[in-house]
């Protein structure tokens, strides 16, 4: 780590790779060099995971914006597309905490949260703390497990705390969960209800990689002595906790223009009333959308917040908040399609 505070940051230096964010904690740095250094981090993280996941950039942008803006992530593909893999990378690129629950039909809440515990020696109950009280958490096969079991996760999504025993106990900052889902098999699955749904900040779709980057998995993976998944190892560790909150509250920090605080609030609203959706999206979307706009402003570098910020991340922000109604779900149309014409139509302020 540099000593010198005006040092600028290198994502490609291996030998300080946290440099940037470490600068941008300083106190003798002014607010556009804060904002600089950790542009460089978040653009370095991007770097480092995209050696592992491989074509699925977008859905690295996804997860960084979430990261940055404080929010949980679901995460939705078929088998083999990379979904635990990538949280495995992040998990590897971050110096915190990191805990996997792998949700099955007779896990119970319990075993996600904790429970007390007699001490036959101290002759008293002891609480041990569940897997949940860690700073990111693999969630892998969530519609997998129980309502009762789901429900587990509300309150530490929501309000950063657990009640165990009566007592509210903090989890880690920050808290950030990334649960994933396979939207083929039904069997033996339960459907996350809508009040879990709305706490997720994104819900993103995980597609197959194109031919070219098919070509380099494979040719990458043969390579690899873990049999037929990618090796995280070689990652570089580029982030503390401390510094995700650095760099949640330098985004939280960028301007956004009221009109543009208003378009985000009129694409949440146009939902409610649009044809062919039954269900509209409620306030947590409009927040949403504006939290992660200003992460993918300063992935981007941006000074400010722009229109496109908040487009850019709208259907990783609606699509689970919405429903679309029988008659368009039998003529074939997805959510991303409503959404998208939604989306062409609400008109965004001029730059």
């Amino acid at each position: 780590m540099s000593d010198n505070p005006t040092e600028p940051a290198s994502p490609t230096d291996q030998a300080k790779p946290a440099s940037a964010v470490a600068d941008a904690a300083a106190p003798v740095s002014n607010p556009q060099q804060q904002r600089q250094r950790a542009v460089h981090l978040a653009q370095a993280i991007r770097h480092e995971l995209q050696k592992a996941v491989i074509g699925q950039d977008a859905v690295i942008d996804d997860v960084l914006t979430a990261l940055i803006g404080g929010g949980h992530v679901l995460i939705e593909g078929v088998p083999g597309l990379g979904k635990t893999l990538l949280v495995r990378a992040l998990a590897r690129c971050f110096g915190g905490e990191f805990a996997r629950i792998q949700f099955t039909p007779d896990l119970m809440p319990s075993d996600v949260t904790g429970h007390a515990v007699y001490d036959l020696h101290t002759e008293q109950f002891k609480l041990r703390k569940g897997p949940l009280f860690t700073h990111l958490l693999l969630a892998d096969e969530i519609n997998r497990a129980p309502a009762k079991t789901q429900a587990a996760l509300l309150e530490a999504m929501q309000e950063r705390q657990v009640t165990l025993e009566g007592r509210a106990l903090p989890v880690p900052q920050p808290f950030m969960v990334l649960a994933t889902q396979n939207p083929i098999e039904q069997e033996g699955t339960y459907p996350l209800p809508e009040a879990e749904l709305d706490r997720f900040m994104l819900k993103l779709r995980m597609d197959y990689p194109d031919a070219a980057q098919e070509l380099e998995m494979v040719r990458q993976v043969s390579k690899s002595t873990r049999s037929d998944m990618l090796d995280v190892q070689p990652l570089r560790t580029l982030l503390q906790a401390k510094d995700v909150l650095v760099l949640q509250r330098i985004a939280g920090e960028l301007p956004v223009d009221e009109q543009v605080l208003d378009y985000a609030v009129r694409l949440a609203r146009a939902t409610r009333t649009w044809p062919g959706l039954i269900i509209g999206a409620g306030p947590r979307a409009s927040i949403a959308l504006v939290r992660g706009a200003r992460a993918r402003a300063l992935l981007r570098g941006g000074e400010f917040v722009i229109p496109d910020d908040i487009k850019s991340c709208a259907l990783a922000v609606l699509r689970h908040r919405v429903r679309v109604s029988p008659e368009l779900d039998i003529e074939g149309l997805s959510v991303d399609q409503v959404l998208k014409q939604l989306l062409d139509q609400v008109p965004a302020p001029r730059q």
